[in-house]
């Protein structure tokens, strides 16, 4: 694909040339980097991210709203500025893209808007840390209407999501229905059990499993045969990892409390459990963040060169 230089869309040159050749290229999101991880780290993150993508085979694409202008894959000084403590990116989710473009404003985008922009730009495999889902139903509510864009964005773009489950305050059985319902295949990469980010199981099981890359990518290229729809591959935190379940519950409960006290509500409070969770865990989970989203990049990869075959 060729961008015009006055286009809302612009790939790097290694990236646009990696998707007119049919290489492996594995799409990376910037939300993680900008709200999910703190300053100083997040761009060691980055780097390593993309160090890992290459090391495994593929072209890495991180994919940022700049100035009005859809970055697929940025150069170093556009990582620095993602990373950067005085940054102020939006979160810019598929509603949000429209609006920042028209504006020429800046953000970072989630796992809903990387995927289509990754789907647009021709890539077919995005790593991510954790997908969204259906929260809880608050207090005194009997259904929940918060549910994350990913969902529908997975239903509706042929693209490979791999992460790390979803966040264990989410309502997890009800995310696998919602998947179920839009025809989402949702596989264990060598595990039966889905995870559920900081751990390894959820105790919810996996539909379909898969033991190795070249598994998967068949299964991949086996739906797109018969629907339009993404493929959800759920890669557990590396076993040395995985944070202890009783301090996972423990900080749990207690973020949950603090979101209730200070009655955070929509797209806060993930953040905001994410940095209790990094505070109070003494930055054990901060590591296992680290330690999950890389292997799902390296593995992500390596699914892509499977299917660049």
């Amino acid at each position: 694909m060729t961008m015009k230089p006055d286009s809302t869309l612009s790939m790097s040159p290694e990236v646009a040339d990696a998707v007119a050749t049919h290489a492996p290229v594995v799409a990376l999101e910037s939300t993680l980097l900008s709200h999910g991880l703190p300053p100083g780290r997040n761009l060691k993150v980055a780097r390593r991210l993309e160090r890992t993508v290459r090391d495994a085979g593929a072209v890495p694409a991180t994919i940022a709203v700049l100035d009005g202008v859809v970055r697929v894959g940025l150069t170093d000084a556009g990582l620095e500025r993602v990373c950067a403590p005085d940054s102020a990116l939006d979160k810019l989710s598929l509603r949000d893209l429209g609006p920042a473009v028209a504006r020429g404003s800046s953000g970072a985008t989630t796992v809903a808007s990387t995927a289509a922009l990754a789907n647009v730009c021709g890539i077919a495999v995005f790593a991510t840390g954790g997908l969204g889902g259906v929260h809880h139903p608050l207090p005194g509510a009997d259904v929940t209407w918060d549910v994350s864009a990913d969902l529908g964005a997975l239903a509706r773009i042929p693209i490979t999501v791999v992460c790390s489950g979803m966040k264990s305050i989410l309502d997890i059985g009800a995310t696998l229905e919602v998947l179920e319902t839009q025809s989402v295949p949702v596989l264990g990469y060598r595990t039966d059990d889905f995870p559920a980010f900081y751990l390894r199981s959820s105790g919810h099981r996996v539909p379909h499993r898969v033991d190795d890359p070249a598994e998967a990518a068949a299964v991949v290229s086996a739906h797109r045969a018969f629907a339009g729809s993404g493929v959800l591959l759920a890669n557990p935190v590396p076993a040395e990892h995985e944070l202890d379940r009783a301090v996972h519950d423990r900080l749990l409960a207690e973020g949950l409390e603090l979101i209730r006290d200070r009655g955070v509500s929509g797209a806060d409070v993930t953040p905001t459990l994410l940095e209790h969770f990094h505070t109070a865990s003494g930055g054990a989970s901060l590591d296992a963040n680290e330690a999950l989203v890389l292997s799902n990049a390296e593995l992500a990869a390596r699914i892509a060169s499977e299917l660049a075959r």
